[in-house]
């Protein structure tokens, strides 16, 4: 019943305009992948709400090509715990001096948190996506991603721990998010609440392809809670491994949330 109250303010609030401290408590906690950091937190986001997430990101190879991508991704809250959500990417590859652009695939994905974080469990969610082949550098095969994720809390401070497989073709692949043959990462994140600001850091393990050098990455980001629905984010990454990673990637954006009347339940809208 808890649960079913807040959704219900939440959605309020959005509808509203108003200041709403569910918004305000959740909306800047929330860790999407990638965003500001690769680990996300076990959170969907709200039953009936949607959330337009709008990122752009610049990576430097270490070895290769500079990468530019604006990855607008769309999430909706289909059930209780549970959420859907596409990316469409548009990307930039540059070597030398000339840059290609194109669709770097289509990324359709379920998240499903079936553990609330309890006092003796951790929240843990499952997710899995399905990356399509869509564009000029979106790659020549279908894949398929999935992922387990833990979050607990200790006051304003969160642990959160991915592990993440990706099967199908490794050699062509997307340029934007392509899915690491494995992944593995840890993040902290702190929560200062009267600045509505909250602070994370990261350390990943991953293997890109079969065979290819094992790469470890550090990552440190930022969200800060614009308005009640509109957050913006900053992260950046680093190798920490000799042959593999990347040199410098950034990426920066914001968030909205939003609702639409007509898919909310009777009583929500009152």
């Amino acid at each position: 019943m808890q649960s079913i109250a807040r959704s219900r303010r939440f959605l309020a609030a959005l509808l509203l305009g108003l200041p709403g401290p569910l918004a305000a408590q959740i909306d800047y906690r929330n860790l999407d992948d990638e965003r500001p950091v690769l680990t996300e937190d076990a959170y969907p986001v709200e039953r009936h709400a949607f959330e337009i997430l709008v990122p752009y990101a610049y990576q430097r190879e270490h070895g290769g090509a500079d990468l530019h991508a604006f990855t607008p991704e769309l999430e909706y809250g289909i059930v209780r715990n549970g959420q859907l959500g596409v990316k469409l990417p548009l990307a930039g590859t540059q070597a030398g001096g000339d840059t290609d652009w194109g669709l770097a695939g289509l990324r359709v994905f379920g998240l499903y948190n079936f553990n609330t974080e309890s006092r003796r469990l951790p929240a843990l969610s499952a997710r899995a996506d399905l990356l399509l082949p869509v564009g000029s550098l979106g790659g020549d095969a279908a894949r398929v991603s999935v992922k387990a994720i833990a979050t607990r809390s200790w006051g304003r401070s969160r642990f959160h721990a991915n592990a993440a497989w990706t099967f199908g073709d490794q050699q062509q692949r997307t340029a934007v998010e392509p899915g690491e043959r494995w992944s593995y990462s840890m993040a902290v994140d702190r929560t200062l609440f009267r600045q509505s600001t909250l602070l994370v850091g990261e350390i990943v393990v991953l293997r890109a392809v079969r065979g290819d050098p094992v790469e470890v990455d550090a990552g440190l980001g930022v969200r800060y809670q614009w308005t009640t629905t509109t957050v913006f984010d900053l992260g950046v990454r680093r190798r920490l491994s000799q042959v593999a990673g990347p040199d410098i990637a950034i990426t920066v954006g914001f968030s909205h949330a939003f609702a639409v009347p007509w898919l909310m339940p009777r009583d929500a809208r009152r």
